[in-house]
Order: C-alpha cells, then structure tokens, then sequence
C-alpha cells in the first residue's frame, strides 16, 4: 500500500495528509447506529454500577449477620454448658466453625467471655449492625475491600440469649475475599447483562427509529441527485408519530417541488421557443410595417380610416416583440403612466376582437362619459383584449341554443381616485378547479385548447399599476373587475399650476 505524499504549504509549516483510501474504516464518520451502540453500552454499565454499590454493601451486612447467627448458636451450647464443661479444644472448634477470634455476650451491667481462641493483639475497626445506616454500610464496603488485610474487627449486633447484644471479634481477610469473590460474580453477570439489555435496547432503538431515519435520508440524497424524477418521491408509511409525520411531510414538498420544477421546465423551454418565435415575428412585422406605411398614401377613405389602426396595431406587436427580445425576462417592462381616456381604448379593443353590436357575439358598452385613467394605454389595451378575447372565446364554445344569450359587457366607472373597469359575459363561468389558481400562468385556464396565460398577463400588468384585478363571485357567467388608482399628485407638479394662477 503507498502513503500518500503529504501536502506542505509554504507559508505555513503545518503538514496536511488528504483522507485516501489507505485510511480504512476508521477514516469514515460514525454513523447513527454507531453512536447509538456507543452510547448504549456505558448507560446499561452505568446501571449496573448503581445496582452493584448497594450490592456489595448488603452482601458484606448479610456475611456479618450471618457470622453473629453463628455466634449466637454458639453462644447457646456454651452458655447453657456448665463453667469448665466445655474444653477449650471444643470451644475452639466452635470459633473456627464461625470464623470469630472470640464471642462475649452483655448482661445486664457485666460482659461475659463465652470463648476465646487467641488472644486478639488490637481490634482496627468498630462495626454496630444495631445502628449501620445505608451510606456508612456502603463507605466500609469499599472501605474493607481495599484494605491491607490481616485487621480485626469487633461486630456488635442483637442477642438471641436474652442479653443487651452480642459481639465477636472476626478476621476481615475473609470477608475480603468473599466480597472479591462475589463482586467477580457480579462483574460477570453484569457483563451478560449488559450485553444482553444493550443489544435488546439497540436492536429496539434501530427498528423503530434508525432504519426509518436512514430511509428518509437515502431518499434525501436520491431526491437531491435527481429531483425531477417522480420515482425519487419517497413513499410515506402508516407511522403516527413524529417520523411519520416527517415523512408525509417531506413526500408532500417532494411532490410540490417536483411539480415546480417541471413547471419550470417547460416554461424555460417555451421562453426559448418564444424568443426565437419573436425574433423571426418581429422581423416578418417589421417588413409588413413598411407596407402600411404605403397604404397612407392611397387616397381611398376607407383605407385612409384603417390605416392608422393598422400602423398602431404593427408599431404594438413589434414593440411587444422586442421587449420580449430585450431581455429575455419574464417580467413586464415598467407602465408609462398617464391619463388617457378609457372610451377610445375601449373601442380598439371591440375592432381587435372582432366583436360588434350585432354580431354572433353581442357587444354592450356602459362606459361614464368622459371617463379618464391613469395608466399605460398599451398595457390597458393588452389587459382588456385579454379579458375580452377570453370572454368571447367562451361563448363560442357554447351550443347553438344559447346564441341568443351570447353577450360581452363591458362597464367603466369611477370611484374617488379608483377607476374601475368591470368585463363580464354570459357564459358559463369559471370552473371550480380553475379558480384555485386563476391568475397562474398555464394553471387557469379550463378551456379546451387554452393556455391559461392570459389571466397572468393581465394580472402582471395590473398590478404593476398598483391596481387589483379579481373574479366577481355571485354573476351571471364570469366577470373580472379591474381597479386602478390615480397616482399621488406631486408637489412640484402643483405649485407651478398655483403660480400661474
């Protein structure tokens, strides 16, 4: 196997070796099994040393109660022997039964030597079982346990033969070494046990929450590479907690940004088409422009009538390309605002969309006299035809029994410093689905054949007026009401008005 060459920068002395494939296992990050596993085993250790403490330290009690019951016994046989009727081979063999250097029982006011083996030198520690609390049985526990060896102690507990107590004098090399004994018992158990409760704990913690987290990650990382794919949408379980929650939740957004994207797509794609569609339009108007311009020069009335709309309408649809070319941007150019009358642009809209009066589609007009707005005429216009071609296209669509019905209304009025421009039809009205997302380009058309980017135009450019553009709930057919307000006067636009006057 090669080492990799170390990376030495000059300035700083610092020797940097990149991760490469020698480094094994260890080189990767620990993952979330890992850490459980690693976190398990010394919280089930911790537990068992906590179990283990008050362990040892009733083990040790239990050993000197059981060497006092063993005292006590003796002391009946010698107690109810008459004085010098017991040997002293005899009673010697009774001590070393219970392991005591001597046993004496307290009578009333005397203290009785019942048996003595050797004679103690001195005794190095004082243990009363009658009055052993909790905490100091567990600080001479220990205590005992990682002692020198070769003391002696005096254990004092209750007597059985009707004395005030009962005490004997015990080597503690033998309770050293039961205790050692018993905590290798406890050491091996606990070992077992705390294999077995950590696998049980981590194979538990594993199912229930490490695998449904890797399989939301997985999907993450899937999803990432290739998030318009709907095959990387993860597939949500029947879990009620919060990891099914999460999952519900992340394949909701999934599904909402794989949608948007493939949205997206196709409008860069038809963004594309366009620009290449208005390139070779704006060329093709561009030539059929200096045509019309020849058209002024005949003298016939009728042509000296449309030849001027004919101009505006080329001189608007190659404005409308080149902006569209311009930029290569979605967004509408600013409005050039200004106070227009809504009559004359009402009328151009009528002779763009073919309607009239007593055509197969009616055409009814209610505009205030003299009504004025402030705003891009252009725009206006664009927003009108939209809404009007909209309508007319719908009641086309109609059967031929409802001929007689057919009709497109138009309304203007004025409201303080609000014009409102009200378009309305006879038709059957917006479909449910499709007002959920209405002014949504290529969402809010229910029109066979539509593409649903009229409503977003002229939503677009109403509100670039700062005016608001919403369906009338309650109408015959559909109708769309427009509001557009006054901009705020200026006062440099006033004061020159008040000097002159």
């Amino acid at each position: 196997m090669t080492a990799s060459k170390p990376q030495v920068e000059v300035r700083n002395p610092t020797v940097s070796v990149p991760p490469g494939p020698g480094h094994g296992f260890f080189s990767r990050p620990l993952g979330l099994s890992g850490k459980l596993l690693l976190l398990t085993i010394p919280l089930v250790m911790i537990a068992e040393i906590l179990i283990y403490v008050p362990s040892i330290a009733n083990f040790r009690m239990n050993w000197l109660n059981d060497r006092l019951a063993a005292a006590n016994t003796a002391a009946l046989v010698l107690d109810a022997a008459p004085s010098g009727a017991v040997p002293d081979s005899l009673a010697k063999q009774l001590l070393e039964s219970i392991g005591a250097r001597t046993v004496a029982i307290k009578l009333g006011q005397q203290r009785r030597l019942l048996a003595i083996a050797d004679m103690p030198t001195a005794i190095n520690d004082d243990i009363d079982l009658r009055t052993m609390s909790v905490g100091a049985a567990i600080v001479d526990a220990f205590r005992v346990m990682l002692g020198r060896g070769g003391e002696l102690m005096r254990v004092v507990g209750p007597s059985r033969t009707g004395g005030q107590f009962i005490e004997v004098v015990l080597d503690e090399k033998p309770l050293r070494v039961a205790m050692y004994r018993f905590s290798a018992n406890v050491l091996l158990w606990s070992l077992g046990i705390s294999v077995l409760t950590a696998a049980l704990v981590y194979l538990a913690l594993h199912f229930l929450f490490v695998r449904p987290m890797r399989r939301v990650t997985a999907n993450v990382v899937a999803f990432h590479r290739d998030p318009e794919s709907p095959a990387q949408i993860i597939t949500p379980s029947s879990r009620g907690d919060e990891i099914g929650v999460v999952e519900r939740e992340l394949s909701d957004m999934q599904r909402d940004l794989n949608s948007m994207l493939h949205q997206k797509s196709r409008l860069a794609a038809l963004g594309l088409a366009v620009s290449k569609i208005s390139h070779d339009l704006r060329n093709i108007l561009a030539s059929s422009q200096l045509i019309s311009d020849q058209l002024g020069t005949v003298p016939d009335p009728r042509v000296q009538r449309f030849a001027p709309k004919l101009m505006r309408t080329l001189e608007r649809a190659i404005a409308l390309c080149q902006s569209t070319l311009s930029y290569g941007r979605a967004q509408e150019a600013s409005p050039d605002r200004r106070v227009v009358l809504l009559e004359p642009i009402i009328n151009e809209v009528r002779e763009s969309a073919g309607l009239a009066v007593n055509g197969p589609v009616a055409w009814v007009s209610a505009i205030e006299r003299g009504l004025t707005i402030d705003a891009d005429p252009d725009h206006l216009f664009r927003v009108l035809l939209n809404l009007v071609r909209n309508a007319a296209q719908a009641l086309e669509a109609q059967p031929a029994s409802h001929a007689a019905a057919r009709q497109v209304r138009v309304t203007g009025r004025r409201e303080g410093i609000v014009a409102i421009v009200e378009i309305s039809d006879t038709g059957p009205g917006i479909a449910a689905k499709a007002r959920e997302h209405l002014f949504e380009a290529f969402q809010g058309s229910d029109r066979a054949g539509g593409t649903g980017l009229g409503l977003a135009i002229a939503a677009e450019l109403v509100r670039a007026h700062g005016g608001d553009i919403h369906l009338v709930e309650g109408t015959i057919g559909a109708t769309f009401r427009i509001s557009i307000p006054d901009r705020p006067i200026e006062l440099h636009q006033v004061r020159p008005t008040r000097a002159r006057a």
